[in-house]
C-alpha cells in the first residue's frame, strides 16, 4: 500500500493521539480533526450506539450545525437509511456501498438533514469490542469533493485496531459509581492534584501551579491511583469532580 508523505504524517498523528491517555470523548473529538486532515474531508460526526435506549448518543462533531445535530438526535436517526447498514459491516465502508447513490440522494435523510450542512460523499467506521459498540467515525466530503476510494477504505481500516484499542482502554478506565468507591480519605494536597488533573494540566504545570517539586506531583498521583483504584489519568480526571 503506497502512502504519500502527507498521508504518512497524518497517519502518524492519528496513531500518536490514539496512544495517549484520553477519555473516550477526547479520542473521538481529536480523531475528528485528524481524520479530516488525513482524508481531505470537510465534515465529521461521531456517536456511540446505546442498545438500552435504542439510539445513537454522546455526539461530537466538526463543521456541523449543532441545531442540525439536534434534529438528527430527535428525528432523523430514526429515519436513517444507511447507518445501521454501515454499522453492520464493522469495517470502513462507503455510504454508496450500502445504498445506491441515486436512491440515497432522493431520501428525506439526505435532503432534509445531510444537505443542510453540505454533506455529500461519506465513509464510516464503527468500532466494537465484541458485541459492544464503542463509537464511530463518520467522515464526509462536500459536493465539490470526490467520492471516497478503496485506498481511503484501506487507510481507515489501518487505523481501526488502534481506534478500537484506545476506546476499549478508555472504557475500562472509567471510575466506579460513586457509591462503589473505596471510602478512603484524601489529603488536601491530593485533592488539589486531582483537580489539576481534571483540568488537563501536565505534571510540570501541576508542580508550577501548586509550587511543589515534580517528583512530589508524581508521588501524589501514585497515591491517588492506589487509593481510588484507577490506573490512568483519564480515569482520575473523570472521577476528580465527584470527590469531596
Amino acid at each position: 500500500m503506497f502512502l504519500s508523505g502527507t498521508e504518512q504524517r497524518a497517519l502518524a498523528t492519528c496513531f500518536s493521539l490514539l496512544a495517549e491517555d484520553l477519555n473516550e470523548r477526547e479520542i473521538r473529538e481529536r480523531m475528528g480533526q485528524a481524520t479530516l486532515a488525513l482524508f481531505r474531508a470537510d465534515h465529521f460526526a461521531s456517536y456511540i450506539w446505546s442498545a438500552p435506549s435504542g439510539c445513537f448518543a454522546h455526539p461530537v462533531a466538526v463543521n456541523m450545525d449543532p441545531a442540525n445535530l439536534q434534529r438528527y438526535e430527535a428525528w432523523y436517526q430514526y429515519r436513517d437509511p444507511i447507518t445501521f447498514a454501515l454499522q453492520s459491516r464493522r469495517h470502513a465502508t462507503l455510504v454508496s456501498e450500502v445504498m445506491p447513490r441515486k436512491a440515497f440522494l432522493q431520501t428525506e435523510f439526505f435532503n432534509d438533514f445531510l444537505a443542510r450542512d453540505g454533506l455529500y460523499w461519506g465513509i464510516n467506521l464503527h468500532a466494537f469490542d465484541g458485541d459492544e459498540a464503542l463509537g464511530d467515525l463518520r467522515i464526509w466530503r462536500g459536493r465539490s469533493g470526490n467520492e471516497f476510494t478503496a485506498h481511503d477504505k484501506q487507510l481507515l481500516d489501518l487505523i481501526a485496531p488502534a481506534f478500537v484499542a484506545a476506546l476499549r482502554r478508555a472504557r475500562r478506565s472509567l471510575p466506579a459509581p460513586l457509591d462503589c468507591l473505596p471510602a478512603v480519605p484524601l489529603s488536601r494536597r491530593e485533592m488539589e492534584v486531582a483537580r489539576c488533573v481534571c483540568r488537563g494540566l501536565t505534571d510540570k504545570e501541576i508542580a508550577r501551579e501548586l509550587a511543589i517539586a515534580l517528583p512530589s506531583v508524581r508521588t501524589y498521583l501514585q497515591r491517588l491511583f492506589d487509593k481510588l483504584g484507577v490506573h490512568r489519568r483519564a480515569g482520575l480526571a473523570q472521577l476528580a469532580d465527584r470527590l469531596h
